[in-house]
């Protein structure tokens, strides 16, 4: 098999990828599973080398993520019923007062969007928005962009997120360096891309069909007492970072093999990170705050549907991306992206942001990212795989459009025009690719 037959192979199931999930809208798991077939019988695999090919892809993706994924879907929902969230908002807006609301909302964003879902995070802290924008008349589009921005930030490069964390695992990559380079990108990016973009591009001042579209709308706060401290509630959304990342700068200045330093590599592994957050969350926003645990039971339940379809895709990806590697594409890609001599870093952050833009999930785009890169780190180890993970992340976070159901929560929430919605949000999350590419660059000199 030519490496030019193996690339039309693999064009072909990428458009397959694009065609089912954007033209005829099939769920992004089937999609990837067509394409995974398209790859096996176009390269001339054996019948029984796809089936144990697509089992080995998703079995081992998903062997590594699926409790991780769990817990942290955990951590959110009670950081979201407990009204944790929007005490974060609500302290951060206070403290930085009317003048600084938009950096407010990009701060609640970032830290408000660690344990959650991007739909999640902006539907739930929408209604801050509207009491803000209400009392203060502060355009919406000046509150609401830096909040979107910094949560698709946060979603796309930073774990525990599922995209970030399955191409870290994909990647081998350390999952406390991968934090720790995410946060070094994602805040400035987030500034850039959030409050300093709005400044310039948005009125501060609402005009009258905002005032019309929020009289339409019935605001309600939750009550003071009701919502958990901000200090024990930061606490709890930081903790699972703290721990991933002290392990990942402990254990270098530990011998390894010593008790201490098997100590810190397990508290700092994801699973036991995650676990132990999720017990001091079940006390700091359940149990302490009168729920007892047939309250925690039920939310507990409630997280775990919504996961189904995440876990199916990512699963899917992984088998998408052993069926590279099985059939040969793999090692042909490498090496005809090796003659374009083209930097690994620009060439992760530009096929994520193609495939977003064509497919309009960020999820499916990292992952069939990472499936694309991993041929080249196969031939060159030398290529530092965290920096390569907040590549793609970064690449991810362009070209939110109309593809994207995360575009068209943020145009009907906040009452944006077609128009509006892609000039200021869509414009956003492309103005955030590229300062975090440069970033990740400059990043790369550096480590």
């Amino acid at each position: 098999m030519t490496p030019t037959f193996s690339l039309l192979v693999l064009g072909t199931a990428i458009l397959l990828i694009v065609v089912m999930i954007s033209k005829l809208k099939v769920h992004p798991f089937l999609a990837l599973m067509a394409a995974s077939l398209v790859v096996g019988v176009g390269t001339g695999m054996a019948p029984t080398a796809i089936v144990a090919a697509f089992e080995k892809g998703m079995g081992s993706t998903l062997g590594f993520l699926a409790g991780i994924i769990g817990l942290g879907s955990i951590l959110g929902k009670l950081l979201e019923e407990s009204g944790g969230a929007r005490r974060i908002a609500t302290t951060l807006l206070n403290r930085l007062g009317e003048r600084n609301t938009s950096w407010a909302m990009m701060l609640v964003g970032f830290i408000a969007g660690i344990p959650v879902f991007f739909e999640v995070g902006f539907v739930l802290l929408i209604p801050l928005i509207y009491v803000v924008a209400r009392q203060t008349r502060i355009s919406m589009l000046y509150l609401g962009v830096p909040l979107a921005t910094s949560l698709m930030v946060v979603h796309c490069i930073l774990p525990p997120h599922p995209a970030a964390t399955a191409i870290t695992g994909m990647l081998n990559a350390d999952i406390g360096t991968v934090i720790l380079y995410g946060l070094i990108v994602g805040l400035p990016t987030a500034i850039i891309a959030g409050p300093v973009w709005v400044r310039f591009t948005c009125n501060r001042e609402a005009g009258e069909s905002q005032q019309a579209f929020l009289s339409a709308r019935t605001v309600a706060q939750a009550e003071e007492q009701a919502m958990p401290a901000f200090g024990i509630t930061l606490t709890t959304v930081l903790l699972p970072l703290v721990l991933m990342v002290g392990k990942t700068l402990a254990v270098t200045a530990l011998d390894k093999g010593s008790a201490l330093y098997e100590w810190v590599a397990f508290l700092g592994s994801p699973l036991i990170a995650l676990t132990l957050s999720v017990v001091f969350a079940y006390w700091a926003l359940g149990l302490r705050r009168g729920l007892d645990m047939a309250d925690l039971l039920s939310l507990t339940q409630r997280c775990f549907p919504p996961l189904a379809g995440i876990l199916l895709i990512i699963g899917a990806g992984g088998a998408f991306n052993d069926m590279l590697v099985g059939s040969g594409i793999g090692k042909a890609l490498a090496d005809v992206l090796n003659q374009t001599q083209l930097n690994p870093i620009l060439l992760a952050w530009l096929i994520a942001g193609i495939m977003h833009f064509a497919v309009g999930s960020a999820t499916v785009a990292m992952i069939s990212a990472a499936g694309m890169v991993m041929p080249i780190l196969g031939q060159h180890p030398e290529y530092n795989r965290e920096i390569l993970v907040i590549a793609i992340g970064a690449g991810a976070i362009g070209w939110t459009h109309i593809t994207d159901s995360a575009f068209w929560v943020v145009k009907e929430y906040l009452g944006l025009s077609l128009s509006d919605a892609l000039k200021k949000f869509t414009a956003a999350t492309v103005l955030a690719s590229v300062v975090a590419l440069c970033l990740t660059l400059l990043l790369s000199k550096i480590v």
